[in-house]
Parts: structure tokens; C-alpha cells; sequence
């Protein structure tokens, strides 16, 4: 793998929170609220949160007039139908998001879901106008057995070969290495060095399926005392933030940390 370099980062970052099961009902809502009392240069820095599912609509209420932009850590591939428990990219759309996680490591290891589920999924946020954050990935075993970059192309050949893009379709990509991504704060984040030279690889890979310019995010145990490194790297368009974006204090201080590195 390449290193590509820093910047001086004078390019919009992007800080999306995924708030995973962190939050209960009540404390998303509140932590919602708390967000829109504050500000951000929405010319500098995009923002978005990933609620729980059965907040998202209050959240959604709650974030009104904010530059917070919403998004789905899940989707269902089919629109409308007899799915027991699914939530469609198509009603997420209706309800407000404008994003959706993709294939994260958690749905992959935990829930199983396979390359060919996640393809689907992508396929259904682009019928439905959502954005995909397609999430991909090593674990530590790949890591150990050098397997990383295989792991990354398998993920990436399975959704891209093929895909039909139209002028308005958008997708994120979100590296998560599964052995940096951390339990309620705990973690071992990906070093910048090894962060920078795997994007610019994702970034060099992506050139084979498409033209379009997305843009590429590191997510991994990402704190107030490492998020600079990241989001001054060349190759990092921004950071998927897990547990950090679960507090106020500690999310702000994310985003006014972007802000000052970008304009």
C-alpha cells in the first residue's frame, strides 16, 4: 500500500455519529436536542447521526431547523412487503434520512449479513435517494494472515462490478478495520500512517469501477485525541465516529476540531 501525504486540509470534512444501541429512547431524543443549541460552519464541516430506529423519527423532530443531517444504520432492500421487523431504504427516505450505513462490521460478523446482501442494500439507497455509507474492513485475523487487502477487494468487487450509477447517485465509503473499532470506548484505533495508506489504496481501487468522486472516511475508535490525525490526512474526507459522538462535549469537540482544519 501507498502513503499519499497530509493537507492542510482545505476541503470540507465530513463527521458522521453513529450512535449504534448506545442511546436509549429518551437520551437520543435529549442528546438530539442538546445538538441543535449548538453551531457549526456548515460550509466547513457536514454533520450527520445515525440514530436508533425507533428514535429516529423523534430525533428527526428534534434536529428541525439544524444543519444535522440524518441517516439509517440499517436498510432493507425491499421497498414495502411482507419483512417482519425490516425497515425499507424507501421508508427511511420518507421519514427524513439522507444517508444509510451499509454493510458495517457489526452487521457483517454479528447479524451475518453477506457481500451479497450489502450489494442489494446499496442498489435499494440509490432507488430510494438516500446516500450509502458502504462500510468495509479486515478483522484481526486478516490482518495477521496479510489478508487485508484481499478482504477490502472482495468487499469492494461485490458491490462495485457491475453497478449501475446514474448522474445523481452518491455513495461514502466508511473504512472500519473490525479490530479498531471499539466496545464503548475501548478500542485500538488504526495508526494515521496505516490509515493514510489504506484509503489511498481504497481510493485507487475505486478507479476501476467508477469515475464518481466519493469520498472516503476512516471509523475505528476515533477521539478528541486522535480525530487531527485522521482528518488532516490527504486521503480522509472525514470520520465515522461510534461511542465519541455518544456525549455532547466530546462530539462538539469533534466537529469545532474539523472546522478549524477546513475552509
Amino acid at each position: 500500500m501507498r502513503r499519499v501525504g497530509m493537507t492542510e486540509g482545505k476541503t470540507m470534512k465530513h463527521l458522521f455519529a453513529n450512535w449504534k444501541m448506545y442511546l436509549d429512547y429518551t437520551q437520543s431524543i435529549a442528546l438530539a436536542g442538546n445538538l441543535v443549541k449548538e453551531s457549526f460552519d456548515r460550509e466547513k464541516v457536514s454533520v450527520a447521526v445515525f440514530p436508533n430506529t425507533l428514535a429516529f423519527a423523534e430525533v428527526r423532530d428534534a434536529l428541525n431547523g439544524s444543519p444535522v443531517a440524518l441517516g439509517a444504520q440499517n436498510v432493507n432492500w425491499t421497498p414495502l412487503g411482507a419483512y417482519t421487523g425490516a425497515t425499507s431504504a424507501h421508508l427511511f427516505k420518507q421519514a427524513g434520512a439522507a444517508y444509510a450505513l451499509v454493510g458495517h462490521s457489526e452487521r457483517r460478523y454479528i447479524f451475518g449479513e453477506t457481500n451479497e446482501a450489502v450489494r442489494k442494500k446499496v442498489e435499494a439507497c440509490f432507488d430510494a435517494g438516500l446516500v450509502p455509507v458502504l462500510c468495509i474492513g479486515e478483522t484481526a485475523e486478516d490482518l495477521e494472515q496479510d489478508k487485508r487487502e484481499y478482504r477490502l477487494k472482495k468487499q469492494m468487487m461485490k458491490v462495485f462490478d457491475g453497478l449501475q450509477m446514474r448522474a445523481e447517485d452518491k455513495i461514502f465509503i466508511a473504512y472500519e478495520p473490525v479490530w479498531a473499532i471499539s466496545r464503548g470506548g475501548e478500542g485500538k484505533p488504526c495508526t494515521p500512517a496505516d490509515c493514510d495508506d489504506v484509503l489511498g489504496w481504497i481510493r485507487s481501487e475505486l478507479k476501476q469501477y467508477t469515475d464518481k468522486n466519493a469520498p472516503i472516511l476512516y471509523g475505528g475508535t476515533v477521539t478528541m485525541a486522535n480525530v487531527v490525525s485522521y482528518i488532516t490526512l490527504e486521503t480522509c474526507d472525514g470520520v465515522l465516529v461510534g461511542s465519541a459522538s455518544t456525549k455532547l462535549e466530546s462530539f462538539m469537540s469533534l466537529i469545532h476540531e474539523a472546522e478549524k482544519l477546513s475552509g
